[in-house]
């Protein structure tokens, strides 16, 4: 059975953050099944890039609850929504706590993070993000300075967090969430992105 990707899409969303991981997860669409949902039907990302998604979030949580589909993986993109809507979205936590619940990894990147913590996910797991500093200043809710790692990318639990500048490494956390790529070919696709290198 192909395990489900979903992939959340805001106004203004960070394109680049998700520009590494999804070509990867449809090139082995035999074992994966990526879904786009949005709050809305058509969404326009920060580079101006349209897209128009599968499901809105309503249809999508209708959609899952009535063929009992569980979600492996919940992938939250950066962007400036977040902020503009003070990182709160009912919504989007309702989903979030769909997906912990039937026991989904939580994937978020940037200011998804901090959407995270104000809804206070991450005061018990261990996290990356945008700085602790920053995140606290932001969510009232977050009491989880003492478990936030000055990483690029951090994995705890059902949770993957990573900073903005770290594409990459959220990109290979997320593989290698998963046993469908061995630690050696997540670190040669990692040189190769990075650096240009490839050892054949």
């Amino acid at each position: 059975m192909k395990k489900e990707i979903t992939v959340l899409l805001t106004k203004n969303y960070a394109d680049w953050e998700i520009a590494f991981i999804c070509p990867e997860l449809n090139k082995r669409s035999e074992a994966f099944r990526v879904t786009y949902i949005g709050l809305e039907k058509t969404v326009i990302s920060m580079g101006g890039l349209p897209v128009t998604v599968d499901y809105t979030i309503e249809e999508y949580m209708e959609q899952i609850r009535k063929e009992n589909r569980k979600v492996d993986m919940l992938l939250l993109c950066g962007g400036t929504f977040w902020a503009e809507t003070k990182y709160k979205e009912a919504i989007v936590e309702a989903l979030v706590n769909e997906c912990l619940a039937q026991g989904s990894t939580i994937a978020a990147i940037c200011d998804a993070v901090t959407f995270l913590a104000s809804y206070a996910y991450l005061n018990e797991v261990k996290h990356g993000g945008n700085s602790w500093e920053y995140i606290a200043s932001q969510c009232p809710e977050y009491s989880g300075s003492s478990f936030y790692l000055e990483k690029q990318c951090v994995r705890d639990g059902q949770f993957i967090t990573a900073n903005g500048t770290s594409t990459l490494e959220f990109s290979a956390a997320i593989m290698a969430n998963f046993e469908d790529w061995s630690k050696k070919e997540i670190e040669e696709w990692y040189l190769l992105q990075k650096k240009g290198y490839y050892e054949s």
